[in-house]
C-alpha cells in the first residue's frame, strides 16, 4: 500500500521552478512532469512540473506524464512453521516474508508487513556464563544442580536442548587484581574469611554446548572461586568471547542461542582498561588459546556496549542478565542500550530463566541505509497496534505477532548504488532481506536526443525541453550569447537596475516568458503584471465585485473603491417619506451616513432632538387644549414614527 501526499496551500511543484524532470520529482512526491513537446506554447512559460491532475487539465496527455510511485515486491514468502521437529527441505520458518524488494521515490512513504512466530520444539543452545569472583562463593551452590533443572524445564519446550558453561573474574593486572608475587597462585592469601582460591583469570570456556546434562553438573562441581581487587568484574570481556567464538562454544546455526550471564556486581566498560594502561580498543574478535582461556585479557580494553550489541545480534544471541536484586536497576538500564537483552533476578529456581527465554520478540535492523527512514508498529496478542514499538512481550511459544514497517527514502544515492538492509528478531537466525532501488530517474530521459532539430540542432531534447549547448539560449536554442546577450537581457528589463522579467519569468532571446503561478496569471512585456496582487476585502480579491488587472481592481458596474467594496446603489437609502436618508444624511456605498446631530436609523429617520420632530407630526392644535402652543416645556414627544405630542400631566 502506498500513501498519497496531497498538500494544501502553496503548490510546491510550480513554485520550485524545476528545469528538468528529475528536479521536479525531487521537489515533492506529489509532483509530476509533462514531457509532451507541444505543451505550453505561447508567451506564458508553462510549468511542466505540477500535480498530475493539473497537467491533464492543461492539456498534457496521460502517456506523457512522468509520475513514479513507491512500490513493493514480495520475492520469497514461505508460510510460518508450526513446529521445529520434522524439518522440511526448507527448514524452519519463523519470519514471513523472507525477501522483499522496495522501489522508493524520495519522500513517498510506503509500508510492508511481517509476521514472527517462535515455533514449538525448536532447537535451543544455552550457554551459562558464571561470575567466579570471591563475592560469588555463596552462589556456587545455587547452580550445583542447575543443569538438571534447566534440562527438565527445557524439555517442556523442546526435545533438542544443549547446555554449555564458562566462567570469568577480571583482568589479571593492576589495578583490577592483586599482582604481587604472593598472590599469583592464591589471590586469597592472607584473607582470613576465605584463605584459599584459584589464580585470577579473565574468561575461561569450560564446557562446549552438549546434550549431556551430567557433564554440565560435573564441571560446575569442580569450580572454585577466585579473587580480584576492585568491585567491577570483567564480565563483558567474557560475553564478547562467548558470542564470537562460535566453533569453540559450539553454537549451532539452526538453534535458538541463549547466553545467561550470572553475576553479583557491575561490569567494567570500555575505557576502564586505561586505568591499567590498555589503550587498544577491543577488536571484536575471538581470542581463546589452547587452554580455552581469553588470551587478550591484558592486551585490549574492555568492549563497549555498542560492540557487544553488534556482536550479539550478528551471532543471533539473546542475552539474559541474571543478577542479584541490588543490581537489577543497573542492568535494566543496560538492556535499553544493548538490543536483544533482558534482565532477571538470580534465583535458586531456574523457572524464571525459562520464562525469559520466551519473554519477547524484538526486531533489529542491520545495514540500515542512512538515507532511509524506518518506523515500526507492533501488533501483539491483544490485537492493538502499538506505533513506535518494534517488540512484543509476555508471549508464549507458538504465538504469532505482526509488525508494520513504514519506509521512506529521504534522497537519491549516486546512480548505480545498490542498497539493502536486514530485519530479524533478536536471537533468531531467520531474517527478512530487503533490497532497495530508487525512483529518481524519468523514463523520458532514456530517449533523450542530442543535437535535436527541435533544439535547432545545437541542444539536447530531453523530456519536452531543450538543454542548449554553451553559448546558446532560448526555448529552442534559437539565440546565441555573446555581444548580443546583454542586449537581449536589456530588452527583458523594465528599466536599468530592475530584475530580468521582474523576477517572474525567463528571458528567451529578447522577450520575457512569464512563469505560471497557482495564484493566477502573470503577464506583461516584463512579467510586471498579474491578476492576483490587488486589494482585498475580507480576504476576497476586489471584494468579488471586480477584476484584478496589473495590480488594480477594475470594478463591475454598480461598485466603486480601491477594492470594489462600495456599492453605488441608493435605493436602500430612501426613507418612508421618499427623501434620501430622510434629508438628514448622505448615501455612501449604499448606506446612510447621518449628518444631522441626533439622527439615527437605517435611513436617519429617527431624531428625537431635531427641531421639526413634533411639527412634522401635526398640522393644528387639538381644540380642547387650552395651553399656549408656544409653551413647549410642557409638551413631550414619543420617539416612534407614529408619535404625537401630548401635554405633560
Amino acid at each position: 500500500m502506498i500513501s498519497s501526499h496531497p498538500f494544501s496551500g502553496l503548490n510546491m511543484c510550480m513554485s520550485g521552478s524545476a528545469t528538468s524532470c528529475e528536479e521536479c520529482l525531487l521537489i515533492h512526491p506529489s509532483c509530476a512532469w509533462c514531457a509532451q513537446e507541444e505543451f505550453g506554447r505561447g508567451r506564458t512559460l508553462t510549468s511542466r512540473c505540477d500535480l498530475s491532475q493539473n497537467l491533464q487539465k492543461r492539456g498534457c496527455e496521460a502517456r506523457f506524464i512522468e509520475y513514479p510511485t513507491s512500490s513493493i515486491s514480495v520475492l520469497q514468502n514461505m508460510p510460518l512453521s508450526s513446529k521445529g521437529s520434522g524439518l522440511t527441505q526448507y527448514g524452519v520458518v519463523q519470519i514471513m516474508p523472507q525477501k522483499i524488494s522496495l522501489s522508493l521515490r524520495p519522500g513517498d512513504q510506503t509500508w510492508f508487513g511481517l509476521q514472527v512466530r517462535q515455533v514449538e520444539d525448536y532447537p535451543v543452545d544455552l550457554y551459562y556464563l558464571m561470575d567466579l569472583s570471591l563475592s560469588m562463593k555463596d552462589d556456587l551452590d545455587t547452580i550445583r544442580n542447575l543443569g538438571t533443572k534447566l534440562a527438565l524445564e527445557m524439555s517442556k519446550l523442546t526435545s533438542n536442548f544443549r547446555l554449555g558453561f564458562g566462567s570469568f573474574v577480571d583482568k589479571n593486572m593492576s589495578p583490577f587484581s592483586y599482582t604481587a608475587s604472593k598472590y599469583q597462585e592464591n589471590p586469597c592469601n592472607g584473607y582470613k574469611l576465605f584463605p584459599n582460591c584459584v589464580p585470577t583469570f579473565g574468561f575461561r570456556h569450560i564446557l562446549s554446548l552438549t546434550d549431556k546434562v551430567d557433564r554440565f553438573n560435573e564441571e560446575v562441581q569442580k569450580q572454585m572461586v577466585s579473587r580480584n581487587r576492585d568491585a567491577p568484574e570483567g564480565g563483558f570481556d567474557a560475553i564478547l568471547q562467548a558470542a564470537v567464538c562460535k566453533e569453540e562454544i559450539g553454537w549451532r546455526k539452526e538453534a535458538y542461542h541463549l547466553l545467561v550471564f550470572a553475576t553479583d556486581d557491575v561490569p567494567h566498560l570500555a575505557l576502564d582498561g586505561r586505568l591499567g594502561g590498555l589503550v587498544q580498543p577491543h577488536d571484536g574478535q575471538c581470542h581463546l588459546n589452547d587452554e580455552n582461556e581469553y588470551s587478550a585479557s591484558e592486551k585490549m580494553d574492555y568492549p563497549s556496549l555498542a560492540l557487544l550489541g553488534e556482536k550479539l545480534a550478528e551471532n543471533n544471541i539473546f542475552l539474559i542478565f541474571a543478577v542479584t536484586k541490588r543490581l537489577y536497576v543497573i542492568y535494566k538500564d543496560f538492556t535499553a542500550l544493548i538490543p536483544g537483552t533482558t534482565v532477571e533476578i538470580l534465583d535458586q529456581d531456574s523457572k524464571n530463566v525459562i520464562q525469559l527465554i520466551i519473554a519477547a520478540y524484538n526486531l533489529s535492523v542491520w545495514d540500515h541505509p542512512e538515507d532511509i527512514n524506518l518506523s515500526f508498529t507492533a501488533t501483539c496478542q491483544d490485537g492493538k497496534p502499538l506505533p513506535g514499538l518494534r517488540k512484543c512481550a509476555d508471549l508464549k511459544i507458538g504465538d504469532t505477532v505482526s509488525f508494520n514497517v513504514s519506509v521512506e527514502a529521504r534522497s537519491c544515492p549516486p546512480r548505480g548504488t545498490d542498497q539493502s538492509f536486514t530485519i530479524k528478531p533478536v536471537g533468531f537466525k531467520e531474517r527478512l532481506e530487503v533490497s532497495v532501488d530508487y525512483q529518481c530517474d524519468c523514463g523520458c530521459s532514456r530517449t533523450a536526443q542530442t543535437n535535436s532539430s527541435i533544439c535547432s540542432s545545437i541542444g539536447t531534447y530531453n523530456c519536452g525541453t531543450c538543454h542548449c549547448e554553451p553559448g546558446y539560449l532560448g526555448a529552442r536554442c534559437e539565440c546565441q550569447e555573446g555581444e548580443a546577450s546583454s542586449m537581449y537581457l536589456s530588452a527583458c528589463r523594465e528599466a536599468e537596475g530592475k530584475q530580468v522579467c521582474s523576477g517572474r519569468g525567463e528571458c528567451s532571446c529578447n522577450q520575457c516568458l512569464c512563469y505560471e503561478s497557482e495564484f493566477g496569471k502573470i503577464y506583461g512585456s516584463y512579467c510586471e503584471c498579474d491578476d492576483f496582487s490587488c486589494a482585498r476585502h475580507k480576504g476576497v480579491l476586489c471584494s468579488g465585485h471586480g477584476e484584478c488587472h496589473c495590480g488594480e481592481c477594475k470594478c463591475h458596474a454598480g461598485y466603486i473603491g480601491d477594492n470594489c467594496n462600495c456599492s453605488t446603489e441608493t435605493s436602500s437609502c430612501i426613507a418612508d417619506d421618499g427623501q434620501m436618508c430622510s434629508g438628514r444624511g448622505n448615501c455612501v456605498c449604499g448606506r446612510c451616513q447621518c449628518t444631522e446631530p441626533g439622527a439615527f436609523g437605517d435611513t436617519c429617520e429617527k431624531c428625537p432632538t431635531c427641531p421639526d420632530a413634533c411639527g412634522t407630526k401635526r398640522t393644528s392644535p387639538t381644540p380642547h387644549i387650552t395651553h399656549s402652543l408656544m409653551d413647549l416645556s410642557k409638551w413631550s414627544c414619543s420617539d416612534n414614527s407614529h408619535s404625537i405630542c401630548d401635554p405633560e400631566k
